[in-house]
């Protein structure tokens, strides 16, 4: 008696487990507010910004500046620092290292 009883509760627990896996949650159908996004969506979405840059409608790429890793290197210094300060960092920079 006891093993049936046990496996007709198995039975009904495997039942209402796999009635809650099937059913959708209540906000899955509107599709707004979800956190998620399917992959096909996303995709879409994706393709819709790069087209929108590609065109030169978005922002423009941003401008590489090839000073920049001198201007950090004078900026560790506190000395070359304080002096682009004063001068500006070419002439800072040339002092204390040498040619920009």
């Amino acid at each position: 008696m006891r093993p049936l009883t046990l496996l007709a509760l198995l039975a009904l627990a495997m039942l209402c487990l796999a009635g809650r896996a099937d059913a959708k949650p209540s906000g899955a159908e509107s599709g707004k507010g979800a956190a998620f996004v399917s992959k096909q969506e996303g995709s879409e979405m994706v393709k819709r910004l790069r087209r929108y840059l590609d065109h030169g409608l978005g922002a423009p790429a941003p401008y590489v500046d090839p000073l920049e890793p001198k201007r950090e290197v004078c900026e560790l210094n506190p000395d070359c620092d304080e002096l682009a300060d004063q001068m500006g960092f070419q002439e800072a920079y040339r002092r204390f290292y040498g040619t920009t």
